[in-house]
C-alpha cells in the first residue's frame, strides 16, 4: 500500500472510485428492501470524488500524468459497470449500451492515435455534456431500483437524450479532429 500512500490527494480520490466500482456492483446486485438505496449512495459517492478531485487538482497545482491517464478511466470504467449491469438486470436495452461503449473505445482509440502522434486532444464540451446526462440517466435508474417510483417516467426520455448525446459528441470530436487519421 505505500504507492497508495505516495499519491496526491486527487489521484488517491480517483482509486478510491475505482474500488468503489465492485462495491458498487455487488449492492446492486445483492440488495433487496431498504438497502436497495446502497447502489445509488455508493455511484453517487464515487461520481462526486470526480468533480472534488479535478477540482483540487487544478486549485493546488496537483495535476498528474497519473491522474490525468487514471480519472477519464475511473469515469469510463463507473459508467460502463452501471450501464453493463443494467442490462444484464433489464434495466437497459443491450443496444444503447453497446453504442455508448462503442463511442468510448472509438474515442479513446482517437485520443491513444492522436498521442503517438505527440497530439494532445482535450475533452470537447458535448463530451462533457454527455458524461453529465449519462450520470443523470445511472441516478435515475438507481432511484427507480431503490423505489422512487416518480424517476420510471424519466428514464425513456433520459435514454434518448443519452442516445442523441453520445453519437453527436463522438461525431463533432472525429470531425474536429480528422486530422489524426490523415
Amino acid at each position: 500500500m505505500n504507492w497508495f500512500k505516495n499519491l496526491n490527494l486527487p489521484n488517491k480520490l480517483t482509486v478510491i472510485r475505482i474500488l468503489a466500482i465492485p462495491l458498487f456492483l455487488i449492492f446492486l446486485y445483492i440488495s433487496k428492501g431498504a438497502f436497495r438505496v446502497l447502489p445509488l449512495l455508493i455511484f453517487v459517492a464515487a461520481a462526486a470524488t470526480d468533480a472534488v478531485d479535478g477540482y483540487i487538482a487544478r486549485r493546488d497545482n496537483l495535476i498528474t500524468d497519473f491522474g490525468k491517464f487514471m480519472d477519464p478511466l475511473a469515469d469510463k470504467l463507473l459508467t460502463a459497470a452501471a450501464f453493463v449491469a443494467f442490462v444484464e438486470i433489464g434495466y437497459l436495452s443491450s443496444w444503447v449500451v453497446v453504442l455508448i461503449l462503442s463511442r468510448e473505445f472509438l474515442v479513446s482509440g482517437f485520443r491513444t492515435l492522436a498521442a503517438s502522434k505527440g497530439i494532445t486532444i482535450a475533452a470537447n464540451s458535448w463530451g462533457k455534456i454527455k458524461t453529465v446526462f449519462q450520470m443523470i440517466l445511472i441516478i435515475f435508474i438507481l432511484l427507480n431500483h431503490a423505489g422512487a417510483a416518480f424517476t420510471a417516467f424519466w428514464i425513456g426520455p433520459l435514454v434518448a437524450v443519452v442516445v442523441l448525446l453520445t453519437v453527436t459528441s463522438g461525431a463533432t470530436y472525429i470531425y474536429e479532429n480528422i486530422e489524426v487519421i490523415q
